[in-house]
């Protein structure tokens, strides 16, 4: 029998870092010691009271369907959130609760493309978002930002590449992999254009609560009515609450926008766990010392990491301002041998030191960037410490 599947299908990569990470895992599970730098998942347990209206909820029978949607009551603690935050009056029709921020943005890009659509996306970029925009019949347009302005795109980088197919611009603020964070004028600029060009803004806002010393997260969306209406804000708890495996991402925007996303929801997966709606109403409307804990700790890793980094030879990162990755250019070791091996690309790199020196990175391939690699730091500081000195001692005793 022949298995035919769909050009859709056969077009779209597996997530490197969820793949990383599973190999990562079956290394551990057969015995073996391995540092892992590769999945973007805080180490924290998410806080008591979160967990506990879970169970409240479970224990009330708030087991069945909920609006697509989702609830009245996340969504007013959603709107509540955005005004008490981001300075942004939304109404609950203008949110919808989907099954994590990657359901939230494959909703948005359902919601507003056409097959042939452009949407353009700043390099680096995080590993899914070409992918759902391909997904959803739509063109990724990557745009090469530099380093020495934090791989960030400035206003003339993203004017050359609107084209009459540009359907929307996607921005990430703090950023993954590189953990830059846009300043007002830097968004101020893109609004503008994105004003004038009647594009859409898909804003990636899901790092904004884990940002460091004097930086600050602005919505681009708080710039005015028009850029409110063209901005389709993609939020959700797994960073901010250390509830990766509870799935709940939300967006914000115009309400004919997000009614056509609930239509699509409605259909897919009918609406994100009853369960995780209420723990996540809980979330936003109780008492945040959690989250301010685990940034400071986030903080000191990063400050230990990038001091570190910096400090190897033939390494070097810049200084995230949010998020919880370093993002690390090898481009002085592309084209030496490691353990023998030509080193070609970053996958190359990755593989090696994962298979032989038992620690796990991200490559920059992944990310759009080959001569880099992503480590992240939701991890504990002993494993980042053992796990570079792991790092370090092998690259210096196997390079060429």
């Amino acid at each position: 029998m022949k298995i035919e599947l769909s050009n859709k299908s056969a077009n779209i990569a597996t997530s490197m870092t969820l793949a990383i990470d599973t190999k990562l895992k079956q290394m551990v599970a057969g015995g073996e010691t391995v540092y892992g730098f590769g999945i973007g998942e805080p180490d924290f347990d998410t806080p008591e009271y979160i967990r506990i209206a879970a169970i409240e909820a479970m224990n009330k029978g708030l087991t069945r369907y909920t609006p697509a949607q989702g609830t009245m009551e996340l969504r007013k603690a959603i709107c509540s959130k955005l005004k008490r935050e981001n300075n942004l009056e939304y109404e609950p029709n203008q949110i919808i609760a989907s099954s994590g921020a990657k359901h939230s943005l494959s909703n948005a890009f359902a919601a507003i493309l056409n097959p042939g659509d452009e949407v353009i996306v700043p390099n680096p970029y995080w590993v899914s978002y070409t992918e759902i925009i391909k997904l959803n019949d739509g063109v990724p347009v990557i745009v090469e930002t530099k380093k020495e302005n934090n791989f960030k795109m400035t206003g003339d980088e993203l004017n050359n590449a609107i084209t009459s197919r540009t359907k929307a611009i996607l921005i990430n603020s703090p950023s993954n992999p590189t953990g830059s964070v846009y300043t007002e004028g830097e968004l101020r600029d893109i609004a503008e254009i994105a004003v004038k060009n009647n594009l859409f803004v898909v804003s990636d806002e899901i790092y904004e609560r884990i940002i460091y010393d004097n930086n600050k997260h602005i919505s681009i969306a708080s710039f005015g009515s028009e850029i409110k209406d063209l901005t389709i804000i993609i939020n959700g708890m797994s960073k901010s609450y250390a509830m990766t495996g509870w799935r709940l991402g939300y967006a914000a925007g115009n309400e004919k926008l997000i009614k056509a996303m609930s239509s699509i929801q409605s259909h897919a997966v009918s609406h994100p766990s009853s369960i995780t709606q209420y723990a996540s109403a809980a979330a936003l409307n109780g008492p945040q010392d959690d989250l301010k804990n685990m940034v400071q700790e986030f903080n000191k890793r990063r400050n230990y990491m990038y001091d570190r980094i910096n400090a190897m030879e033939g390494l070097s990162c810049i200084k995230p301002d949010g998020a919880f990755y370093v993002y690390v250019d090898i481009s002085t070791y592309i084209g030496r041998k490691l353990c023998g091996i030509k080193l070609n690309s970053s996958l190359e790199f990755a593989q090696i030191v994962l298979e032989k020196g038992k620690v796990a990175v991200v490559p920059g391939t992944a990310f759009g960037t080959d001569n880099y690699i992503r480590l992240s730091y939701a991890t504990s500081m002993e494993t980042i410490k053992n796990g570079l000195d792991q790092f370090e001692s092998f690259i210096n005793n196997n390079i060429e």
